[in-house]
């Protein structure tokens, strides 16, 4: 089924729920206005629409064969990514100075969904350049920066980042790839990294790898832990490529899902030692790897968003499609419920990942010390709920869409099925949801105190405040809904405020988590309708923010109670485990 790319919504979400209409007013981005952010928009969406998302099912179905040392990318796979790096796309966001276009994260976030709505396995693959670009241009040498940096704003070479090894899963600190120092100011590696996205290829002529190892005066932990530059290909003097690496694919894996996207097991060291560049400083390779991470997690969340949008539209298209009594099945209220479910989810995912990019844009664009700070802590509260809440609604939103199939979404030709597939990954990739969830509860909700998301609740209030006081009939219970599951969310973090990290509070992060995204979610949907009541055209708006208000953010008490209450129901549950 054809992929649209839903341009109208991704405009007006960007706009009046994440705050990017408020953040132009401000002059947070130069002389950029609306009409240029629209054609953005609407230029990415036809790329996503007419290039990228005819080659998704062509590429799950093709894979990504691995033979000699060599990965095939499907047919017109290559073609796509040349003409979407020659078309700017790659260098959206970086710096000015390196060939990049400086423009918003926030504008890049709506790119980066449409780019994963359209193929999720094409999307992840620039994402990855996207974050060593920042790496790079945040911590990089001068020499390393004139180097590389330009051909990865350009595209002309994609970047990859590796972290994970065998024994150490989502424990980075116990890494066992090894660095040692070179007589030339450079380094040497050893070791293998697994579940690398994009590590071979054929797209681009470089690959440029970002590794994590230690070296062998490094103190144990992650604060022994240092980031190298490592390039498929070595450099002569003048740019142009040289001598191949000590650096290899040693296979692919053969996944669930994105089956396009290489997931390659990497080998440094055969002949001596991969030569390395340090990046940022010894054993602090950490700082720069989060860099990374952060981007990554943000587009990770993103790709939620686009395979539930994708989901969404194919379910919607094949329920008005579909007879069953001589009705078409969208007629079902049961349809209906499940359909609603999924729009809503999707819009309020997407709101929450857009504000998360303009947080990051008023971080690094704000006009005084204290605007930026204040803009960073919420970027660093909304992260994890971003990442997380996003990619288990794209699981869900993918599940409802194989239902309203019936037995044809369990059937592969008809696309429904690989949506699933492909969504399941996105909840364990940068960083699983139960170590954003503890994340949130551990280090984010306790930011300046517990200041941070204080703000965020009192803001989360005025748009509760503002649904009563407009007297729409359209809004029903939204008010009264809204304001209980802001309650719930208020009480559920006081509570975790006033207690140490535990496993007490740890066995309630993930239901905090899932509470403060619904309470996001539904506000951000509202904050659209009132948009749109302004507008004098918000009946659709303010039926989708009422079916939200109405039908998910009432879970909201349950979720309450099993932050606050289940705690011991799950630590001491030894015997239903069979301990």
């Amino acid at each position: 089924m054809a992929y649209r790319a839903p341009i109208a919504d991704i405009a007006f979400a960007l706009k009046h729920a994440a705050g990017l209409k408020a953040a132009l007013a401000d002059g947070l981005y130069g002389d950029l206005d609306e009409a240029t952010v629209d054609s953005v928009i609407e230029e990415a969406g036809r790329f996503a629409s007419d290039v990228i998302a005819p080659l998704n099912r062509i590429g799950d179905t093709f894979g990504t064969p691995f033979k000699d040392g060599v990965v095939t990318t499907p047919p017109g796979w290559k073609e796509a990514y040349t003409a979407w790096a020659a078309a700017g796309w790659n260098g959206l966001v970086a710096p000015a100075d390196w060939g990049g276009q400086d423009l918003p994260h926030a504008l890049n976030a709506a790119c980066v969904e449409m780019w994963n709505s359209a193929s999720m396995a094409f999307g992840i693959g620039p994402v990855l350049t996207m974050a060593a670009i920042d790496a790079l241009a945040a911590y990089g040498s001068d020499d390393l920066k004139k180097a590389y940096l330009g051909k990865l704003v350009s595209g002309e070479w994609m970047g990859t980042m590796q972290l994970t090894e065998p024994q150490a899963g989502s424990d980075v600190g116990a890494l066992r790839t090894k660095a040692t120092r070179a007589d030339d100011g450079s380094y040497r590696l050893t070791g293998s990294k697994i579940f690398i996205t994009y590590g071979e290829h054929d797209l681009t002529d470089n690959i440029i790898h970002f590794v994590l190892a230690r070296l062998p005066d490094a103190p144990p932990g992650t604060k022994g832990i240092s980031l190298f530059l490592v390039p498929k290909f070595m450099l002569n003097k003048d740019g142009s490529l040289a001598a191949r690496n000590d650096v290899r694919a040693h296979s692919v894996e053969h996944k669930m899902g994105i089956h396009a996207s290489p997931t390659c097991t990497m080998v440094y060291g055969d002949n001596g030692g991969a030569v390395g560049f340090l990046i940022g400083e010894e054993h602090k390779g950490m700082a720069a790897m989060f860099t990374m991470m952060n981007r990554a997690r943000l587009a990770v969340g993103l790709q939620g968003v686009a395979i539930a949008e994708r989901a969404l539209q194919q379910a919607t298209t094949y329920a008005r499609d579909r007879k069953q009594s001589g009705h078409a099945i969208i007629d079902y209220p049961d349809v209906k419920r499940m359909l609603l479910t999924m729009r809503s989810l999707t819009g309020g995912a997407r709101a929450i990942c857009y504000a998360t990019g303009v947080a990051l844009d008023r971080g690094h664009r704000g006009k005084t010390d204290a605007e930026r700070k204040a803009a960073n802590e919420r970027a660093s509260l909304l992260t994890p709920v971003a990442k997380a809440f996003s990619t288990d609604i794209g699981i869900e939103v993918a599940s409802l869409g194989v239902q309203v199939h019936g037995g044809m979404g369990f059937i592969e030709e008809t696309g429904a099925a690989q949506h699933y597939r492909d969504a399941r990954i996105a909840a364990i990739y940068e960083g699983t949801n139960g170590i954003q969830a503890i994340d949130l509860v551990a280090r984010k909700v306790p930011l300046e105190g517990g200041n941070t998301v204080r703000l965020y609740l009192e803001e989360l209030r005025k748009t509760v405040a503002a649904v009563k006081e407009s007297n729409a009939p359209a809004f029903g219970a939204s008010a009264e809904r809204l304001g209980e599951a802001v309650d719930s969310l208020e009480r559920a973090t006081q509570w975790l405020l006033s207690q140490k990290t535990s496993d007490v509070t740890l066995a309630g992060a993930t239901p905090y988590l899932r509470l403060f995204g619904n309470a996001a979610g539904g506000c951000m949907l509202a904050d659209q309708a009132l948009a749109s009541l302004r507008e004098g055209d918000g009946a659709a708006r303010t039926a989708l923010a009422r079916f939200f208000a109405e039908n998910i953010a009432v879970q909201a008490s349950g979720l309450e109670r099993n932050v606050i209450e289940g705690a011991d129901s799950v630590n001491n549950a030894q015997a239903a485990l069979g301990a």
